[in-house]
């Protein structure tokens, strides 16, 4: 798998806020200026987004972010209305999803660099 500019942005502006307390300080107070000054470039967000960072270094706190839902606009297939109408119950005592969901932290593909 190929990482994307954005991953690597990403990974980038979390080693210098890991390395640099200032700059961390200067990214949770005003994650935009910071990350263009860090950059060298123009961050253009889209109208009425505001960009939020959140210090999640505290090793003693477990964090979870939670991402806005994607909407998909999708018909179950025959399996998976039988599993929701037969009650088919996976680990844990879930019903199982249609394929697996893991999150990857990357930098919003919505924020442009200019």
């Amino acid at each position: 798998m190929e990482i994307t500019q954005e991953q690597k942005l990403y990974a980038e502006i979390v080693q210098k806020a890991w390395e640099d307390a200032d700059f961390k300080k200067e990214l949770v107070a005003n994650p935009v200026a910071a990350i263009e000054k860090f950059t060298g470039k123009k961050l253009n967000l889209p109208a009425g987004k505001t960009f939020v960072v959140r210090d999640q270094s505290d090793e003693s706190a477990v964090y979870i972010n939670i991402p806005a839902p994607k909407s998909v606009d999708t018909q179950l297939n025959d399996s998976q209305l039988e599993a929701v109408a037969g009650g088919i119950i996976g680990p844990g005592g879930c019903i199982p999803l249609p394929g697996p969901w893991l999150p990857t932290p990357t930098f919003p593909k919505d924020i442009f660099l200019y």
